[in-house]
């Protein structure tokens, strides 16, 4: 009878060292559920607010604009960029291009960057207009 030999072990998460482009991977797909899964009810509930009459908007709306509402607004803007940037990010690296790691760094470091930047001018745009 053959002795069995110790499987080899995987080294524990605490081995590896996360570095940004393995970071992003996992902040793309924890945006996607956010807006999956709460963005888009509150996108229904403004809708449906909207559709159903003044009462209902003033509701929503209220509910918007309280300092919770900011926090969630900035927060699933922040989302809606990082997504989108990273998303573009795969897409360039699934046509192949990018997977040096120099290169995977600086874009995942990039999406990081712009989506913070994107969040903060569209906050901007929204705060400047006049009438808010």
């Amino acid at each position: 009878m053959a002795t069995a030999r110790p499987r080899p072990l995987s080294p524990h998460l605490s081995i590896w060292r996360w570095r940004v482009h393995a970071l992003v991977s996992i902040t793309h797909r924890i945006t996607g559920n956010a807006m999956a899964f709460v963005a888009i009810p509150l996108f229904t509930w403004w809708l449906v607010a909207a559709a159903t009459g003044p009462e209902a908007y003033e509701t929503f709306y209220g509910v918007a604009r309280s300092p919770i509402g900011y926090i969630v607004g900035v927060g699933f803007t922040y989302s809606f960029f990082q997504h989108m940037l990273s998303g573009l990010r795969h897409l360039v690296m699934d046509t192949g291009a990018g997977y040096e790691l120099k290169t995977a760094k600086t874009s995942a470091t990039a999406a990081y960057v712009g989506a913070v930047i994107l969040t903060a001018l569209t906050w901007f745009a929204i705060y400047s207009h006049k009438g808010f």
